[in-house]
């Protein structure tokens, strides 16, 4: 070795990986962090899953309970009593003015023994008239059969196939401003060919049938089809008007105008026979049917199947998921 040589440091392993041991240490924080955050995370997850759970079988209880009341109510009815049928909104199917439904509750209503009469209490603007129909021939086998009085109450409407129901009752009453009538049928919609034209948009339609594409609003309208139309509008307006005929017999006076789609208030209804007193739902049941008691048959949501809409639409797809796991709800 020559004097002007220095001697090589020698390494030392201790020092050597001292750097990679502080690197390691360094991670150590950021895992613990890592794995308390997921077990936060699996926690409250839990939570929320046991939280949906509960809460769904806190309303499926509760439906089930509301279910056993209004089941022990229709069974052990205050009797007598005045037995209510609503018809409200549009009649149509899967709606709350469906003929599934009303069948329902006027089953319902004229199968009890404590129900001494029907009150149909209207507010519509019509709607269907193959609803209205099936509504209308029921209510005249049901009379028929247990001999049991019907009343139609107006409230604000009482129109089109509303008013196609209505006249199966044995009376009518109204409110002095009431809207009554339109005794029509009508089919609407709507036709683009001009607009096409102008936008250089040309229509392709492919049918198989020579009037499958009947009153396309993108097609010019064919005479031939829209007389066709026009006569089947024709006869059902015929059945509306045999309908109110027969329910109405010798107290319609009619006039050029009683069929044309006119309504009329209430007042003008009850001098043109189209509706015979005024009247409200308690005016009625205490005055006519002579059972102030009024027991409402009509079906409805209960609170229950609410608060489960409303709870779903809040909660959303972010509910299920939660719930995946474990709760079938089908």
């Amino acid at each position: 070795m020559n004097d002007n040589e220095l001697p090589k440091p020698i390494a030392d392993p201790y020092i050597e990986a001292k750097p990679a041991a502080a690197t390691a240490a360094g991670y150590e924080p950021l895992l613990a962090q890592f794995a308390r955050e997921y077990l936060l995370d699996r926690r409250n997850e839990r939570r929320w899953k046991l939280l949906f759970r509960l809460i769904w079988l806190a309303l499926i209880a509760l439906a089930a309970w509301t279910i056993f009341l209004q089941r022990h109510h229709m069974q052990n009815p205050i009797a007598p009593h005045t037995a209510l049928v609503e018809v409200r909104g549009e009649i149509a199917a899967d709606t709350e003015a469906s003929a599934e439904l009303l069948l329902s509750a006027l089953k319902s209503a004229f199968e009890d023994s404590g129900s001494q009469a029907i009150v149909l209490r209207i507010n519509s603007p019509g709607g269907s008239p193959v609803q209205a129909g099936i509504v209308y021939d029921e209510i005249k086998r049901l009379k028929l059969k247990h001999g049991k009085k019907v009343y139609a109450v107006v409230e604000e409407m009482c129109a089109s196939g509303a008013y196609y129901i209505a006249a199966a009752a044995d009376e009518i009453y109204v409110d002095k401003a009431s809207v009554v009538g339109s005794i029509g049928v009508l089919m609407d919609g709507f036709g683009f060919t001009e607009l096409m034209g102008k936008l250089g948009v040309e229509r392709r339609l492919l049918t198989a049938g020579a009037n499958k594409g009947m009153l396309d609003p993108f097609t010019p309208v064919s005479p031939k089809q829209q007389a066709f139309a026009q006569a089947m509008l024709d006869q059902i307006h015929q059945q509306f008007i045999a309908v109110v005929r027969e329910g109405r017999g010798k107290r319609l006076k009619e006039t050029p105008e009683t069929f044309s789609g006119l309504f009329w208030n209430g007042e003008q209804a009850v001098a043109l026979g189209l509706a015979d007193h005024f009247g409200n739902l308690d005016f009625v049941a205490r005055e006519v049917v002579k059972a102030e008691e009024v027991i409402d048959y009509t079906p409805r949501d209960n609170v229950a199947e609410r608060l489960a809409k409303r709870f779903g639409a809040a909660m959303g797809e972010g509910a299920i998921k939660a719930m995946r796991g474990g709760m079938n709800l089908r």
